[in-house]
């Protein structure tokens, strides 16, 4: 193979100019073909005399890079895109659809000045005169580059302009790009969807989502408007400069997710930008590619920014345990690559390839490298095993179903035999029993140590009965946000008569596989559970599930989560069995059916948080809170099949993306019950039961979860169908209850009071709590507290 890697070297070394691509077609024009095959499909055939088996290493060049995320928009902007992923995939290109869905028939017929004249004619109609802020001619079929600057220098106020999907545009010419920069639109920010060099407030404020159709800004007044930007997306906007006076700490003052992928950024080193970076004092979630301007390393990047929580949708803390850098994309192959076919005797193999030239990630390079495994004559075709290394243990003839038609009615069968096996469960809750656990304080003047690592307990704990320690050794408290195994107790000297507030095998509620597996195999498929299957062991199920919902006409819209994951990282909604297979690749997951009608509020997706306290799994003895927290989407719910990329409109979680708008639980329970017409009683009553359900299934699955020393808090996401019925998201350790104690602390179900006793008949204790009780330093209190005496804390109520 020496000889091969040598020829793979100087290949390399011919690509480094910009024609790359051009380069290595035509190092391999010789050497293979691309033909036709039916029609449609393109097949990849040797023309060369002989290849040996492990004899040659071809680079074959990438098409696409990209992020999935960022898949649909770039799909959007970037020019010629389209059509070559069409050509590539054999498919026809669905170009303009938005414009002609929305446009008149004749738009081909009229001239620019005609399709202007309209439309200025109609913002007129509106009441909107004068000066116009932003224009958009997208999909208009313009051909006349002349013509268009001509219209668009009237108006000297623009500050956004869209030709994009126009014929006029050529690839390459930068004619009609430079003529409106200089000559025609003084102020002009965004081009494109480009940033301009003169971008400003405006620009940050329209990707802030501050400035629209019936609000575009523009005034002075408006320019202050910016101070209130928490979330700003301003990937693939071509920048090249970031360190401006509109993009600065003092204008974006609490600014807290910022997303920089797809730019340049060449204007400004690593450095400067790390440094000017860590002025944003409240950024705590980035995402920036990595390799990219900010360097090559991702724990370099956290390290200078400390404040963050969240790089690129991964906890920063994660990432310095694992010291690893991160590079996430997906690419899709050029055309010599994408004519490789599948067989399951392939004759070559494909695997990804960075090219370093200076040995740094930041360098970097992405291609693929191609050799033959076995003998291939000329005429032969080229093929490769789209799963090596993947075999049926693993579920291989199943997941081809991906590229090929497979026999519907075995994967239907299955389905059948397993939803039957679902249905036939009968649970039975366990009997009550009194309840056993005591208080940790033994007298009035005793005082617990308690070691903890979470910021708000040790800030807010200032109870006398209670001092902080650092040392863990040290606590009969230990109240922590990391996983205590074997192996952290003998590192930090932990023992067996310490309180920890967690639960030996507690994985099986808050681990999404292990969380549905425990509930289908106590009570099967309930209804406030959707259909869940763990892909990495049921793949073959949700086949035939899939294709029993197709055959039938029903909603077939899922839902892919990875199996550890918070704040929907990694998260997917399609309708495309493909992709569902496909995203398989990118880590173990579950697959569940989607809500895809689910109950609204103000027309927006909603889901709401609860908490939960344990404090014994034998017998069960749970604490729910009164007050719950809503968690809004910010964007008007849709089923468009564009709306599945948008994060605001089919997500929740804004505390670490996206714009944050927190409503009150009373406020939230008030008005919701007038645009609904319901009780909200009703709905809360049947939360308690499903959430019952949930800890009583844990506790007859896994009675190893049975620890006397044990105690935790868990958040639960319940979202609401269109019938007001509960369904369970997911079940999270130890949550984040930064709102709880800042925001919502006014019960919305019942008043106040104390209970000297425990309901036998219920097992769980509904908590109410009023500001004067912070919600960590009672989590704590709890713990230690709660005894077969009572609870000797206001504003509790029975269930």
């Amino acid at each position: 193979m020496a000889s091969s890697w040598w020829r793979l070297a100087c290949h390399s070394h011919c690509i480094k100019s910009s024609s790359r691509s051009s380069r290595l077609r035509l190092l391999m024009a010789g050497i293979f073909s691309r033909s036709p095959e039916d029609g449609r499909q393109r097949r990849l055939v040797l023309t060369a005399d002989s290849l040996g088996k492990d004899s040659d290493v071809f680079l074959v060049d990438h098409a696409w890079t990209f992020r999935l995320a960022d898949a649909y928009k770039q799909l959007q902007e970037l020019p010629g895109l389209v059509e070559r992923m069409a050509s590539l995939m054999c498919v026809d290109a669905d170009l303009n659809s938005d414009a002609e869905e929305t446009g008149d028939e004749d738009d081909a017929k009229l001239s620019a000045v005609e399709i202007v004249e309209r439309e200025f004619c109609k913002v007129k109609e509106e009441g909107i005169h004068s000066h116009l802020i932003a224009l958009s001619l997208r999909g208009n079929k313009l051909n006349n580059s002349e013509t268009v600057i001509k219209v668009v220098a009237q108006f000297k106020s623009l500050r956004a302009l869209w030709l994009n999907h126009n014929p006029m545009l050529k690839i390459g010419d930068n004619y009609l790009e430079d003529a409106i920069l200089r000559n025609c639109c003084p102020e002009l920010e965004i081009y494109n969807s480009c940033f301009t060099p003169k971008y400003g407030k405006w620009a940050l404020g329209f990707c802030g989502g501050l400035y629209e159709k019936d609000n575009p800004g523009g005034s002075h007044e408006s320019d202050h408007l910016l101070q209130s930007v928490t979330t700003l997306d301003l990937s693939n906007r071509s920048i090249h400069n970031l360190i401006t006076k509109a993009f600065s700490p003092s204008e974006l003052p609490i600014l807290s997710y910022l997303n920089l992928r797809g730019n340049p950024l060449n204007e400004n080193s690593s450095g400067e930008l790390l440094k000017y970076l860590k002025g944003f004092n409240n950024l705590t979630a980035l995402e920036v590619d990595i390799p990219g301007p900010l360097g090559d390393n991702a724990v370099n990047i956290i390290e200078a920014l400390p404040t963050l929580s969240l790089l690129n949708g991964l906890s920063t803390s994660k990432i310095l345990e694992s010291e690893k850098s991160i590079v996430d994309s997906s690419y899709v192959m050029d055309e010599l690559g994408s004519a490789l076919r599948h067989s399951d005797e392939a004759n070559f193999r494909v695997s990804p390839f960075l090219y370093m030239p200076d040995g740094e990630l930041e360098s970097a390079a992405s291609y693929s490298i191609l050799w033959p495994t076995k003998n291939v004559q000329r005429g032969d075709e080229c093929t490769r095993d789209y799963l090596f290394g993947i075999g049926e243990d693993r579920q291989r003839s199943a997941r081809l179903t991906a590229w090929f038609n497979t026999p519907q009615n075995y994967f239907i069968k299955e389905y059948e035999k397993y939803s039957m096996k679902l249905q036939s469960k009968k649970f039975s809750p366990p009997p009550v029993m009194p309840c056993v656990t005591n208080s940790l304080l033994h007298n009035n003047e005793s005082v617990l140590h308690v070691y903890t690592d979470i910021p708000q307990v040790e800030e807010l704990l200032t109870r006398p009965e209670f001092v902080i320690t650092t040392e863990p050794k040290h606590a009969e408290i230990v109240w922590t946000s990391v996983q205590v195994d074997e192996e952290m107790k003998k590192e930090v000297g932990l023992n067996d008569q310490q309180y920890i507030n967690q639960f030996p095998f507690e994985a099986c509620l808050v681990m999404k596989h292990h969380l549905a597996e425990t509930i289908q195999k106590a009570h099967g498929a309930p209804k406030w559970l959707q259909p869940t299957y763990n892909l990495e062991t049921h793949l073959t199920q949700l086949i035939g599930d899939y294709y029993t919902r197709e055959r039938d006409g029903v909603d077939n819209l899922w839902i892919l989560k990875p199996w550890n994951m918070a704040r929907t990282i990694d998260t997917t909604v399609t309708q495309s069995l493909s992709a569902i297979i496909r995203l398989m690749e990118t880590g173990p997951k579950i697959c569940q059916k989607y809500i895809e009608h689910p109950a609204l509020f103000r027309g927006r997706k909603f889901d709401l948080r609860y908490i939960v306290l344990v404090r014994s799994m034998r017998p069960l003895e749970i604490f729910l809170a009164d007050i719950f927290w809503v968690r809004l989407a910010n964007n008007s719910y849709s089923l468009e099949k564009h709306s599945f990329f948008e994060y605001e409109t089919h997500f929740t979680v804004m505390n670490y993306r996206g714009r944050l708008n927190h409503m009150h639980t009373a406020e939230f329970v008030k008005e919701f019950e007038q645009e609904h017409q319901v009780q909200w009683m009703d709905i809360h009553l049947r939360i308690k039961q499903m959430i019952r359900s949930v800890f009583e299934a844990a506790a007859a699955v896994h009675p190893e979860m049975h620890s006397p020393m044990s105690r935790a808090m868990y958040g639960v996401d319940v979202m609401l169908d269109c019938h007001y019925q509960p369904k369970l998201l997911e079940i999270t350790y130890c949550p984040d209850c930064t709102r709880a104690y800042k925001y919502d602390t006014e019960a919305v179900t019942r008043g106040g009071g104390i209970v000297k006793g425990i309901m036998h008949e219920s097992s769980i204790i509904q908590v109410s709590f009023k500001l004067s009780i912070v919600w960590t330093s009672f989590v704590v209190d709890h713990l230690a507290t709660c005894g077969p005496n009572g609870l000797n804390v206001k504003n509790y109520d029975k269930l």
